[in-house]
């Protein structure tokens, strides 16, 4: 665990998101990068069943340096700047 701490340095963290149609994301990191993460493969996942609600999808905010929704739904920031595509 110790590694983990002292170790390499995070990756890209989100500094904004903005839900666009079709259950997806404009992302912007610490980075300055600014890129695109479809979340509808997440829709099937039980703990992420209440984002199928749009008004719920839609409420998502930043908290350090992550997205995260009401009743403690979250995603990682490494996984989102994987998954996400940037933008030109």
């Amino acid at each position: 665990m110790s590694e983990i701490i002292k170790g390499a340095p995070l990756g890209p963290r989100v500094v904004s998101a903005v839900p666009c149609d079709g259950y997806t994301l404009l992302l912007t990191f610490n980075n300055g990068e600014k890129r695109k993460f479809d979340a509808k493969a997440l829709l099937d996942i039980p703990v992420f069943s209440p984002l199928k609600n749009p008004d719920f999808f839609n409420s998502v905010n930043v908290e350090f340096g992550t997205v995260v929704w009401p009743n403690d739904i979250d995603y990682c920031p490494d996984t989102l700047y994987m998954q996400s595509v940037p933008i030109a």
